[in-house]
């Protein structure tokens, strides 16, 4: 290899991944876990110096392979950078076999993100179902950290059992914000539940946040996405009223594959965020 090509950065090869040492690993919920990654390469450290709520990333698990992930941090909260990771495949559960202190890549940042700027003035209603209440984290944060930009802050929370909550540590903080409801739900609880059980559905009906100068963001399964937008319609939200972020669906992250189509929209280069006007019509397709 000559000088030139030994000097190949990530920034050049959007496939290979920056180096990082995991800084913490933590337990959010029942087989989820909250990774904090140190960047260890000055290259990687500027690519991710202003990532935005949204945008996702790949991570290495060396000797297993990589999955994406919404980045759950934000730059302006420290250095780390934060993913939630829940043990479902081959990757997943070689992540939760490390500790910190042991090496992983990160490849990004990628796609777009959620436009903050134009929501500024704006009540804002976010709805998480489980693990996909994660990319929502940053916009929380975004918001309470720049409170008198925006609107009334709604969050809708949800999970299918209360072991499943995630972030359970920082409701106490988001309800103390100024001008912010905290809502949560469950499908079923248990013993020591005594919050709200139902779906997601029935709960936005019974706090039945106003249309009037808002936006809604949510993420989740598709399922949900498909019935909370239903729910939306009939509470007087548009189409181009609600945003959502499908990253679950990234395959190689540069659009190349081509296995993160939906209808007309590659979601690795169009997205992963999208309003719905943009793909209501395909969303049926993958139900």
């Amino acid at each position: 290899m000559n000088s030139e090509g030994a000097k190949m950065t990530a920034r050049d090869n959007p496939m290979r991944p920056y180096l990082g040492r995991l800084a913490g690993v933590t337990e959010l919920a029942s087989e989820i876990k909250l990774f904090q990654v140190e960047l260890t390469e000055s290259d990687g450290q500027a690519a991710f110096a202003d990532y935005k709520p949204g945008q996702f990333a790949f991570v290495s698990a060396f000797g297993a392979g990589e999955a994406p992930f919404g980045i759950t941090s934000t730059p302006g909260r420290g250095p780390l950078l934060e993913f939630a990771v829940n043990a479902l495949g081959h990757v997943t559960h070689t992540l939760h076999s490390l500790e910190a202190g042991n090496p992983v890549g990160v490849r990004g940042p990628l796609g777009n993100w959620f436009p903050m700027d134009g929501m500024k003035g704006q009540d804002v209603v976010i709805l998480g179902g489980g693990i996909g209440g994660a990319p929502l984290r940053p916009v929380i944060h975004t918001i309470l950290d720049n409170r008198d930009d925006y609107g009334y802050l709604t969050i809708l929370w949800a999970a299918r059992s209360p072991d499943l909550l995630i972030f359970t540590d920082e409701y106490e903080g988001w309800r103390s914000a100024p001008d912010t409801s905290v809502h949560l739900t469950v499908d079923r609880g248990d013993e020591d539940w005594t919050g709200n059980v139902g779906l997601i559905t029935e709960l936005l009906e019974q706090v039945h946040p106003s249309f009037d100068n808002a936006v809604t963001i949510t993420c989740g399964p598709p399922i949900m996405i498909h019935f909370v937008t239903l729910t939306l319609r009939k509470l007087g939200f548009a189409l181009d009223q609600m945003l959502t972020t499908l990253e679950a669906r990234m395959h190689c992250g540069v659009g190349k594959c081509g296995r993160c189509n939906i209808g007309g929209k590659y979601v690795c280069v169009d997205g992963p965020v999208f309003w719905q006007s943009e793909i209501a019509e395909f969303l049926e397709g993958i139900l």
